[in-house]
């Protein structure tokens, strides 16, 4: 069954366990997440990012997965991710997203809180979530989000409180060392951060950059507010290494390739799910 983001979050969020935002564009690995999710009986964020208007459209990517979760028991969230463009957002809304992110981070403070605010405003009114970001991560190795010059900037609580407070976001992505796509050296998580943003707000708070950061961190940072947390590089990474073994081997239809595809997906989602939910 279709959601919002918030109907999945809260709940996480006063149990403490975080609930994966799997990044999908095209068929296969929607599938494979939303299967994932299926046999473990647990819900799904499927993160539509704006980037990959170029692989299909909202329209498409909605009636997609209306088409696969629509006759299931679990909460499934079509969610739109790193948009910086409010039209964008505005027709996701249309199209049927249960969630939007509006990233605003590197603008100036004052223009991003007006934007998410109005932003805030529509989706609110539509029944749909939406999830905002201050701060910036730098780009780690394969990254295939954000720029390879942006640069770390750690999210501040004080800084925080105030734009939470005068938008009404459901969700805020938070900079505390994690880097989009994999590490470049040892990662240093300032959880201490966390705890301060997690005291000011109480609401869900947002890891991007799931894929290689340390358990232990991981662990740590879903006790102290944490309830979603992005992954995109290690599905990307493994799905196309297996292919590429498999393609050494043999030479299958290009149907049953797209089948084993969503098998590859699907184990690398429910790896994360069962870490995610372990506490």
């Amino acid at each position: 069954m279709m959601t919002n983001l918030k109907t999945i979050l809260i709940p996480a969020y006063e149990k403490k366990y975080a609930v994966g935002s799997f990044n999908s564009y095209n068929y296969e690995t929607f599938r494979g997440s939303i299967e994932a999710g299926v046999e473990t009986g647990t819900p799904i964020i499927a993160a539509f990012g704006a980037k990959y208007l170029a692989n299909m459209s909202l329209e498409t990517a909605s009636a997609l997965v209306h088409s696969l979760a629509e006759p299931l028991d679990i909460p499934i969230c079509l969610h739109l991710d790193h948009s910086k463009d409010m039209e964008v957002i505005f027709r996701a809304i249309q199209a049927g997203f249960g969630s939007v992110m509006y990233d605003g981070s590197a603008l100036p403070f004052e223009e991003n809180l007006a934007n998410t605010r109005a932003v805030c405003r529509v989706a609110h009114a539509c029944g749909v979530s939406v999830e905002a970001e201050l701060g910036s991560l730098a780009a780690g190795r394969e990254s295939h989000e954000g720029e390879a010059t942006d640069v770390e900037k750690y999210t501040d609580p004080k800084a925080a409180k105030k734009f939470v407070s005068a938008t009404d976001v459901d969700a805020l992505a938070v900079s505390i060392g994690t880097v989009h796509g994999l590490y470049k050296g040892k990662p240093n998580i300032r959880v201490d951060i966390l705890k301060e943003i997690d005291q000011a707000l109480g609401i869900p708070l947002v890891l991007h950059g799931g894929s290689g950061t340390p358990k232990e961190d991981i662990l740590q940072c879903i006790a102290n507010g944490i309830a979603k947390i992005n992954v995109n590089t290690e599905i990307s990474s493994d799905a196309v290494a297996r292919s590429a073994a498999l393609l050494a081997k043999e030479k299958p239809h290009f149907s049953v390739l797209s089948l084993h595809q969503v098998d590859f997906v699907k184990e690398t989602v429910k790896k994360y799910i069962a870490f995610f939910r372990s506490h």
